[in-house]
């Protein structure tokens, strides 16, 4: 027992020498890091990044734009948004697909900017046009089976105008009734348009898009092989529902939507470290894209007067610096208590996005293979740090550092 407290001990003062300022954490030496590690093996557990272990592409991180009912983003909240330099960095629009095609137009300014940044523009229709629905309205009902081209027609109509999109959803959350614009359909009846007309809607098909990403509902819809043949990404939102792998399904996954709490502002930080947690669940649920709700709202990465609030900025903190084409790779998802972990790389470039979810400063040490590091440059933010920066030289293929309180740490390789 004396032997432990006195690990104990010793593991505390070595903490305590490193945490001068947890504003602004220094980074451990090696030598420091390797003490800590050797007087404390049993509480301090490395993490381990295995680069040679592919486990999905990236797509990216977005948010959804909804002309017709928040208004367009203005320019300069464009950039805002999308710049991986001077904004978040979202890679992302998610856009829906008016019933109207004299509306179409509008979506086009900011799905331009979006891919002016390298990003993409992905699309969802709530409804189909009244006239092609079983029971002539927008809300509710269900596509005519003799509206099917018709309809697939109306979506690629909407992708030319806008000037082309990643991927579109011929139907959002189908498995929810509501009482605004909507469909309500089976997996079979949305399998049934796809496998008809999936070829015909002028986009990649991204489907099928229930409202908490259930299994059941997506299995029964990849049940039809057609359909399934016709399908790109597999997409839903996560409403209720702690993301998961779906397993061998043979496609990607995209989150398209979701938000944490529509009463708490975005500039809460316990609200924005539940979304930064969320985002690493996703991931590491091997799914490829985090898409949030409104870009811009009160409760979302950017405020209604157009400046970046806390869950911006932890977006950012995966949206700058994990670009779209990069892979993640194997890493310890959870080597800390409170502390969560994802890796990515592309070519020689590694990104570790880190969350410290403990109040305190947490020392966390690393080693690494399949790739080169001579060193990182480091960003994170806390409840009063935005994207801060420094930066640190790596020796052979490990390294220690010193974690923030609450917070969420970015390392991009140089």
């Amino acid at each position: 027992m004396k032997k432990n407290l006195f690990k104990v001990a010793v593991a505390m003062l070595l903490l305590a020498g490193c945490a001068k300022n947890q504003t602004e954490p220094e980074f451990s030496s090696e030598i420091i890091a390797k003490k800590a590690q050797t007087a404390n093996a049993d509480l301090l557990a490395t993490a381990t990044i295995d680069a040679g272990t592919i486990q999905q592409t990236i797509k990216g991180f977005g948010g959804a734009n909804i002309v017709a009912w928040t208004g367009d983003l203005t320019s300069a909240q464009r950039n805002t948004a999308f710049s991986p330099t001077s904004g978040i960095g979202l890679s992302i629009v998610r856009v829906r697909v008016p019933n109207s095609s004299s509306e179409f137009a509008a979506e086009k300014a900011t799905i331009d900017a979006c891919k002016s940044f390298g990003g993409s523009a992905i699309a969802s229709a709530w409804s189909a046009p009244a006239s092609m629905k079983t029971n002539g309205s927008i809300v509710g009902g269900k596509i005519k089976t003799t509206s099917y081209a018709n309809y697939a027609a109306h979506l690629s109509a909407f992708n030319t105008a806008v000037g082309g999109l990643a991927a579109i959803s011929p139907t959002n959350e189908p498995d929810y009734k509501v009482n605004y614009e909507s469909m309500e359909l089976t997996a079979s009846e949305v399998a049934d348009f796809v496998a008809a007309q999936g070829s015909n809607c002028g986009a990649p098909i991204m489907a099928p898009e229930p409202f908490q990403m259930n299994q059941t509902y997506i299995n029964t819809y990849l049940s039809n092989a057609t359909a399934k043949s016709k399908t790109s990404f597999v997409c839903g939102h996560i409403y209720g529902k702690t993301p998961y792998n779906l397993g061998n399904i043979g496609k990607p996954v995209w989150m398209t939507e979701h938000y944490t709490n529509s009463s708490i502002s975005g500039d809460d930080w316990s609200n924005a470290m539940t979304a930064a947690k969320e985002i690493h669940d996703c991931m590491n649920s091997g799914w490829s894209a985090y898409v949030w709700w409104y870009i811009r709202r009160s409760y979302g990465p950017i405020s209604e007067s157009g400046n970046i609030q806390k869950v911006g900025y932890v977006m950012a903190q995966y949206a700058r610096y994990v670009r779209p084409g990069f892979n993640k790779i194997a890493c310890s998802e959870n080597p800390s208590t409170g502390v969560y972990v994802t890796a990515y790389k592309s070519g020689t470039k590694l990104v570790v996005v880190i969350i410290n979810q403990n109040a305190a400063t947490t020392y966390q040490s690393f080693n690494f293979s399949g790739i080169t590091v001579s060193g990182f440059n480091r960003y994170f933010t806390t409840s009063s740090a935005n994207l801060s920066t420094n930066s640190f030289a790596v020796t052979g293929s490990s390294f220690g550092i010193n974690l923030a309180p609450s917070s969420v740490t970015t390392l991009v390789s140089y």
